[in-house]
């Protein structure tokens, strides 16, 4: 989806992928905390994270 709309010159509000089997519920929502500490709403247009990178071991 992310290089459909790049290909298109379509514009999105940033897209998040995640590994549900590999992280519990809580670690999700503590990397989303994570990804919304360090990126502004602005610099998640067209832009595609990664929620592992996120998730830190705590």
């Amino acid at each position: 989806m992310h290089s459909q709309f790049l290909a298109e010159d379509r514009n999105h509000a940033g897209i998040i992928l995640a590994q549900q089997q590999r992280y519990s519920v809580g670690e999700q929502m503590r990397g989303i905390l994570n990804l919304m500490a360090t990126k502004s709403a602005e610099e998640m247009i067209n832009n595609l994270e990664y929620l592992g990178a996120y998730i830190r071991d705590e």
